[in-house]
């Protein structure tokens, strides 16, 4: 088995559960088992020590009132099951992360963050009420008031504390299903941090870096900040549907592309291209399909391959404001001193998690994926290094090899998690190869 980075793989045992009343039996009858959604996880997270139950049968919608918008599904329900559903009726998820091909457990247990996290927190916060399938076989009902401590060490645990069979969470009611989007330009890193700042009050914003930029143009980028547009706006766009339908993916990649395809002169090549023209839409506000605003990656299946067949990393990782600047500077410019090539580099403002193992705390979040070669691992070793003495973290959910003091480090609520693992037993029994690596 493997995450969606195709790094590293492991050998695990496979069941398939497609009833809730079937997880009991399939959670009291293995040790170290874990969870598994639609295996967009990048790294070892999903991969059980042992033994891996997938969960997509369990996928069915239970209910949703539509006069506090809360929405009950088993958590196998793919989150684009929802999108295709619900984006029709003026309703959208209250978080999603940048892919859609995701399921509801799979999102609370990594509390997963989008592009409103500065303005509306995580998925978790959202959610008002979840069953958990415990180390005895148990199913328990967790909320903020009932079994608090074990629904803050579900929300964001990695899946660690049980196999959530079923939540129930808030959408919020949209005026159409298109994105009123400005763009902002900025010239370098400081400029990026400003406008994220500046558009502090959208709900939506998230930044595009060119991560080989260098000099005085280190760390140049794209501001997308973004709004639901009005019916009143799409009504200026002749023949366009309020609410248009999911962006059905039309492309694929059926093979690995070579090791060398991506290299820092075909990756600078694109950056500039996707700079400029980008940057000209920065003169005028554009109205922006959902799928495309939250999901791009999405209409090309199996992009993953872009990195060939070792696989690639993605290091995610969250700075604090006071170090954000410094930090991240040097960041970008190892990385673009390194020529490693990624056309995806990502940033973002964020607030503190809501889950005891919740990745985002009050900062800027920066993205990189990088392919898997034998001196990418000493050039995030680096890095880690920086980030941990700047009192960061990295994102579970993404992680495929930090160390275990990186981790513990970065995570001041660890402790508090392993009590809640200890008392409910779920250490003896929940174990994922992410676990046994950082030792939680």
């Amino acid at each position: 088995m493997e995450g969606w980075g195709r790094y590293p793989r492991h050998e695990s045992e496979v069941l398939d559960c497609w009833w809730p009343e079937a997880l009991p039996s399939a959670v009291s009858s293995r040790a170290g088992l874990i969870g598994r959604g639609n295996g967009r996880s990048y790294g070892d997270a999903a991969i059980g020590e042992h033994s891996t139950l997938r969960c997509r049968g369990l996928n069915r919608l239970k209910s949703f009132d539509p006069v506090n918008g809360l929405l009950r599904v088993e958590a196998g329900v793919m989150l684009s099951d929802i999108l295709r559903s619900f984006v029709p009726r003026g309703y959208f998820p209250p978080v999603v992360p940048g892919t859609k091909l995701v399921t509801i457990g799979g999102m609370i247990a990594s509390d997963v963050h989008g592009k409103n996290h500065h303005r509306h927190g995580g998925f978790g916060e959202h959610v008002s009420e979840l069953k958990l399938v415990t180390a005895s076989g148990e199913i328990i009902t967790c909320s903020r008031t009932q079994n608090s401590e074990l629904f803050s060490a579900t929300v964001g645990g990695m899946g660690l504390t049980g196999i959530i069979a079923e939540a129930t969470f808030s959408l919020r009611p949209i005026g159409s299903g298109w994105i009123a989007q400005n763009t902002i330009v900025a010239k370098n890193l400081g400029d990026a941090l400003q406008a994220l700042q500046q558009t502090d009050d959208a709900t939506y914003s998230v930044a595009w870096i060119d991560c080989l930029s260098r000099g005085a143009s280190l760390g140049r980028s794209l501001i997308f900040a973004g709004e639901h547009a009005t019916p009143d706006q799409v009504a200026q766009m002749p023949k366009a549907a309020l609410f248009p339908p999911w962006n059905a993916a039309r492309f694929s990649l059926p093979v690995d592309l070579p090791s060398w395809a991506l290299n820092s002169a075909s990756v600078s090549a694109f950056n500039e291209l996707y700079f400029r023209t980008a940057g000209r839409e920065a003169a005028r506000a554009s109205l922006v399909h959902w799928d495309t605003y939250f999901f791009p990656l999405d209409g090309l299946l199996e992009w993953n391959r872009l990195y060939g067949k070792r696989g690639f990393l993605q290091h995610q990782c969250v700075v604090p404001n006071e170090n954000a600047l410094p930090v991240l500077s040097s960041i970008l410019d190892r990385f673009a001193l390194s020529g490693k090539g990624s056309f995806l580099a990502v940033l973002k403002k964020l607030r503190a998690g809501a889950g005891l193992l919740s990745f985002p705390a009050p900062g800027y979040t920066l993205a990189l994926d990088l392919p898997v070669t034998q001196d990418v691992f000493r050039l995030l070793d680096e890095i880690d290094t920086l980030v941990v003495e700047a009192g960061g973290r990295l994102y579970l959910a993404k992680d495929a090899r930090q160390s275990r003091q990186t981790f513990e480090a970065g995570y001041p609520r660890l402790e508090a998690f392993k009590e809640v693992r200890r008392t409910t037993g779920a250490d003896r029994h929940f174990n994922s190869r992410l676990a046994k690596r950082l030792g939680i």
